[in-house]
């Protein structure tokens, strides 16, 4: 159904034609929207996902989709990977990841500190349903390798850490999975396929919450996983199928012409969170700047030798709680250009206040040392902001007038 798109074109042009092609019927030149729930079939074919291959027909909506389909081969052809599988919303790609690969019984690693629905998913429901979880702070690499055991299946890493912008080696995580028998998987929407090259570095399953800068623009849900053909075919028969937590087609031509302008969107974030950090670090009502592509960053060196783009997700201190509250009263009625909302990887600038008290006593339930280590990144707070695609000069004087 879609041109295939040779890997060795540049990337604006994989990032606009990849699983793209014209309308063999009307000539179109932009890819439809295939909204139809059924297909009409040419011959007599057995009614079972468990007999689908690359070459069957379109039969089924939940089974496979044109638009989806085309979504996903751009997405594979940016990662590096051989499939892709796009789903409803991160969360149901991290899910198809933790509900595919781990059975009653068997043992997963998680980053101590994540995305709060995975977070909270690793708490509660996987120990539920008879899987073993070891929280972990991943800048620790000793602590990873303790934490595995003979039924240890699969270790879920996310780097930058959301929210505090703590780094992990991913290539040496994954030596750690693999000599252990043990799949990793790896979110990394806040780089991109553009910023992290997860595959080359040894990653098994790459998610991304393709709600975030894959579609760019907030106004489409979605997430994806990118790994080898044969481990996409076991979620997508698991996870697309029999969950059914499959992506809209509305939404896969939303996200999709949102990728299409990827790359050059990726360097504008990146041009203009570098500025803003630069202010804030010089700013002397801000105590703390967290930004990969800022020297002072504890791990810049790991940054760099492990990213490719150091996006526009940055993280800063004003104080103490009560000052930060306060600033976030101020943000929330005077601001006028960056949005006080959360999520992020959008082209407008959002920003929103993350208490460090909450956060340890909410999502991530740390105590002791690894509440230490949220600490020695996040002080008593930090305000996520996600730099969009504005002036970095009106960003600044947006940041100016409630610091």
């Amino acid at each position: 159904m879609h041109k295939k798109t040779n890997r060795n074109q540049g990337l604006m042009t994989r990032a606009i034609h990849a699983g793209e092609a014209p309308d063999a019927t009307t000539g179109a030149s932009a890819p439809g929207i295939h909204m139809s729930s059924t297909f009409v079939v040419e011959e007599a074919a057995g009614f079972s996902a468990h007999d689908l291959n690359e070459d069957s027909p379109y039969t089924y909506a939940r089974w496979a989709n044109p638009t989806v389909r085309m979504l996903e081969e751009k997405l594979a052809n940016l990662e590096g990977a051989e499939d892709c599988l796009c789903l409803a919303s991160g969360m149901a790609a991290a899910s198809a990841i933790f509900l595919t690969v781990l059975s009653a019984g068997d043992h997963v690693i998680v980053s101590d500190v994540s995305y709060a629905g995975v977070a909270e998913l690793a708490r509660d429901t996987l120990p539920r349903l008879g899987i073993e979880v070891s929280l972990v702070d991943f800048s620790d690499l000793e602590a990873v390798a303790k934490a595995m055991r003979p039924n240890t299946k699969l270790i879920h890493a996310e780097s930058p850490v959301n929210p505090i912008m703590r780094l992990c080696d991913l290539r040496a995580i994954a030596d750690i999975a693999h000599a252990g028998g043990a799949l990793l998987s790896a979110d990394c929407t806040f780089t991109t396929p553009l910023g992290t090259k997860a595959m080359e570095l040894g990653v098994d399953l790459v998610m991304h919450s393709a709600t975030k800068y894959l579609c760019g623009h907030g106004d489409a849900i979605g997430g994806a996983v990118l790994g080898s053909r044969e481990l996409i075919g076991k979620l997508r028969l698991e996870a697309g199928i029999h969950h059914g937590g499959i992506m809209s087609p509305f939404n896969a031509w939303i996200i999709a012409r949102g990728v299409s302008t990827l790359p050059l969107r990726m360097k504008a974030h990146e041009a203009g969170a570098l500025a803003v950090a630069r202010w804030l670090e010089a700013d002397p009502r801000v105590t703390r700047v967290l930004y990969p592509g800022l020297e002072s960053h504890p791990q810049h060196d790991l940054a760099l030798a492990q990213m490719t783009n150091f996006s526009s997700m940055l993280a800063f201190q004003v104080g103490d709680r009560a000052h930060g509250d306060a600033v976030a009263d101020k943000m929330v009625s005077d601001l006028e250009i960056i949005h006080y909302a959360v999520s992020l990887g959008h082209h407008r600038s959002l920003i929103f206040w993350m208490p460090s008290e909450d956060m340890l006593a909410g999502s991530f339930r740390l105590s002791g040392a690894a509440a230490d280590s949220y600490r020695a990144f996040g002080g008593d707070g930090i305000f996520r902001l996600s730099v969009g695609l504005e002036d970095p000069e009106d960003l600044i004087a947006d940041l100016d007038a409630v610091l």
